[in-house]
């Protein structure tokens, strides 16, 4: 890297990931560092927060977060779509300008496909966009009771935990409703049990839908839906009828990415140690690439602060930071108001490992105290 002043850094991307880089950056490096920071949406949301708004915790609009808040004001935010990346040049073109970068970071997170999956869109819907959850909390409203299907249509999904959390506060919502007595649960996934490293936090969330009469079909992947049938089909030749269909959208790259020559095997590869690309002085953060970690929020942080403290090494001259550790802390709601944490470490021991402390009401004001501290970070928000 060659190190110039003030430092260019363009950051794609304005999630956990983007977020915490840019904010990082400029604390520690200050006029040493120009960090321009480019999105396409003009607001931020938790990924949790898709849930509240599902179930009414919360309003669309309660839960939306103004990028042009950001509370640096060192941080230039772009409300722009990327259009080409040339990681070579760290060049890049969006729908309102042109920019080249000293450092580039590729934060850009996966993109939905429902039409991947043939019939999701005529007879199912999608919760994990803000607007499909947004669009279900309407649709939970006037359901009058039914056969749930919660099916994920991909083996590579954000928040692995969402799923369950889905059923477990979908049976609460229907058990306060008078309406779960005639109503059936189903969760659909490829993923051979909910936590494929840990059989305790696995065990612990089996045991919770079957105490709540939850079905659970793990290692079953949907092909498509057939919206004359309202039934589900899968590989296996096995078929689920539905009332309603909620689906986990199979993810991709972005468009974009794919087409810049960052991606290999349909993702960004990365040094797992730094998060840098195979091209100098490119990096990418999240969702986007292939590091073997759950594609969550909080790791995504914790990446984008690995890659924030390699810059701030070579600018400054200091020792280099300690390899990405792949840890992180996933909040998961458990019904009843209470929340489980399960705390992850999936690269710096001989083998992935996660720690389960059960579901309690204080580790769900654990869970809100860590969205408030994020919101303050890097909104200036109480």
């Amino acid at each position: 890297m060659t190190i110039v002043q003030p430092l260019r850094v363009l950051v794609l991307g304005a999630g956990f990931g983007g977020l915490e880089l840019s904010t990082r950056l400029v604390e520690s490096l200050g006029d040493g560092v120009k960090v321009t920071l480019i999105d396409k949406s003009d607001a931020f949301m938790f990924g949790y927060s898709k849930l509240d708004v599902m179930f009414g915790r919360q309003t669309y609009a309660e839960a939306q977060l103004p990028l042009d808040r950001i509370a640096a004001p060192e941080i230039d935010f772009r409300q722009e779509t990327v259009l080409s990346i040339d990681p070579g040049r760290k060049q890049v073109v969006t729908d309102r300008g042109d920019y080249l970068a000293d450092v580039l970071v590729v934060a850009l997170g996966a993109d939905l496909a429902p039409a991947m999956t043939p019939g999701l869109l005529e007879s199912g819907h999608e919760f994990y966009s803000p607007e499909g959850a947004a669009g279900i909390r309407t649709v939970l409203e006037s359901f009058s009771g039914g056969r749930v299907v919660i099916g994920v249509l991909g083996g590579f999904f954000k928040c692995p935990p969402a799923p369950y959390e889905t059923a477990f506060m979908l049976h609460d919502l229907l058990d306060r409703r008078g309406l779960r007595a005639q109503s059936s649960i189903h969760v659909v996934t490829p993923m051979p049990k909910p936590i494929p490293i840990s059989d305790e936090v696995s065990g612990a969330i089996v045991g919770l839908l079957d105490d709540r009469s939850i079905e659970h079909w793990h290692g079953a992947w949907i092909t498509h839906l057939d919206p004359a049938t309202r039934t589900a089909h899968l590989k296996d030749g096995r078929m689920l009828g539905y009332d309603l269909f909620l689906g986990v959208p199979v993810h991709v790259a972005p468009a974009v990415v794919l087409d810049s020559g960052l991606a290999e095997d349909g993702w960004i590869q990365v040094d797992q140690a730094t998060m840098a690309t195979r091209f100098p002085d490119v990096f990418a953060v999240g969702d986007v690439t292939s590091v073997p970690v759950p594609r969550a929020g909080t790791m995504a942080e914790a990446e984008a602060r690995t890659v924030a403290d390699v810059i701030i090494s070579r600018v400054t001259g200091s020792a280099p930071p300690p390899p990405f550790a792949g840890q992180a802390t996933c909040y998961i709601e458990m019904g009843g108001d209470t929340v489980g944490m399960v705390d992850v470490n999936f690269l710096s021991g001989p083998g992935p490992t996660a720690l389960f402390t059960a579901p309690t009401r204080e580790a769900a004001v654990q869970k809100e105290d860590f969205g408030a501290s994020r919101r303050r970070r890097w909104f200036g928000l109480d």
